[in-house]
């Protein structure tokens, strides 16, 4: 049996390096990531008297492109693995993937294997929506693999470069956590009683798309009256660059006065359904939207999973959301809030990997030099 597998494949512009990679998502595991491994093809002049190097580069920008003026940059790169491919390292296990195995027969003796591991802990792949009027690169953080050709690690005076954007993810969790509930209460200073919101929600893992079922009971033992109830998802964006880098959007929202006034003595008890998506936040700047390849259209950013909160302090931006309900009881009465963390991701693919066999042909996607980075 045949079976095709996908390649991405990119040259320098000058045809003498072609990097050859499986894959551009990269899973987070939370205790390891998957390791980004792919092969490299050398032209027969670039063989002599000359070292190649490849590195993974984590780049975040957190300023618009166009607002950088006299030599100030809103981009830093961060280099989480670097490595020289060619000559290979003497020392070097060869503990090659199947598909490396295949490229390397394929490509013949000019072809030279790369494995690369990031470090615990680097941040996802997360884009900041633009503003309809802003110009070039997005906020976020990007990745990509970089290999070149230079004397040293740092050299750039060389042209031969290719860059490849790549992205990292993490996939929902098997297991769903606890049940997310909560129970608020308000009283008043001048009157008796009080007023009672318990807010659960059916479950704390969703999926992107899927529908937020927020189950309200409302025991109103005060005197005051409820006139109105809002329930909404906000996702919340914590830029660790910055110590005030922290801010909140709501990305869903229903209002509804069904079922009000509620009297005092009374008690109410609904659900409303709220659905987080991306198609009606279009055009809000500011929110975070999973890292992209290419142009093509994306999602709303997944919960950012941490292995411990050590780790907010590292490079990137972290998402979170969170579902608020509202009580508002008028001019005097004022409001009443309870809210809960939920988690929003993508389930982890089913799909088991193609084993290759010997007869397998490589289905190879080539990309033109504009598509990512232009220093080379």
């Amino acid at each position: 049996m045949v079976v095709n597998f996908k390649v991405f494949k990119k040259c320098s512009p000058n045809g003498k390096i072609t990097l050859y990679i499986g894959k551009r998502d990269f899973v987070d595991h939370i205790t390891l990531i998957d390791p980004v491994d792919g092969v490299i093809l050398l032209d027969s002049d670039y063989l002599h008297n000359r070292k190649i190097f490849g590195q993974i580069v984590c780049s975040f920008r957190y300023g618009r492109e166009e607002d950088e003026v006299m030599g100030l940059s809103f981009q830093k790169d961060l280099f989480l693995a670097s490595e020289q491919i060619y000559p290979p390292p003497e020392k070097r296990e060869q503990n090659l993937t199947k598909l490396q195995e295949r490229l390397l027969k394929k490509l013949g003796s000019n072809a030279f294997p790369f494995t690369f591991t990031l470090p615990p802990g680097s941040p996802s792949s997360v884009t900041l929506q633009p503003g309809s009027d802003d110009q070039g690169e997005p906020c976020g953080v990007q990745y990509y693999v970089k290999i070149f050709a230079g004397e040293n690690e740092t050299d750039r005076t060389h042209k031969s470069t290719v860059n490849l954007g790549i992205r990292k993810v993490q996939y929902a969790p098997s297991k769903q956590g606890r049940q997310p509930c909560t129970v608020v209460r308000k009283d008043f200073m001048l009157s008796p009683g009080e007023l009672e919101l318990e807010a659960t929600l059916d479950k704390q893992l969703y999926h992107h798309g899927e529908k937020i079922a927020v189950n309200i009971c409302i025991r109103n033992n005060s005197n005051k009256i409820v006139k109105k109830i809002k329930a909404m998802v906000q996702q919340g964006v914590d830029v660790v660059l910055f110590q005030n880098g922290q801010y909140r959007a709501t990305i869903a929202s229903l209002e509804t006065q069904e079922g009000c006034p509620i009297q005092p003595g009374s008690t109410l008890q609904k659900i409303m359904y709220l659905t987080p998506v991306i198609e009606s936040n279009k055009d809000r700047r500011g929110i975070a939207l999973d890292g992209k390849l290419k142009h093509e259209d994306t999602n709303l950013a997944s919960s950012t999973l941490l292995a411990s909160p050590d780790q907010r302090d590292a490079f990137g931006i972290i998402v979170s959301y969170t579902v608020k309900v509202k009580l508002y009881l008028g001019a005097l009465g004022g409001e009443l809030t309870a809210e809960l963390p939920v988690v929003l991701m993508h389930p982890k693919p089913s799909g088991k990997p193609k084993i290759l066999h010997a007869d397998s042909q490589a289905d190879v996607e080539m990309f033109r030099q504009d598509t990512i980075d232009q220093e080379c």
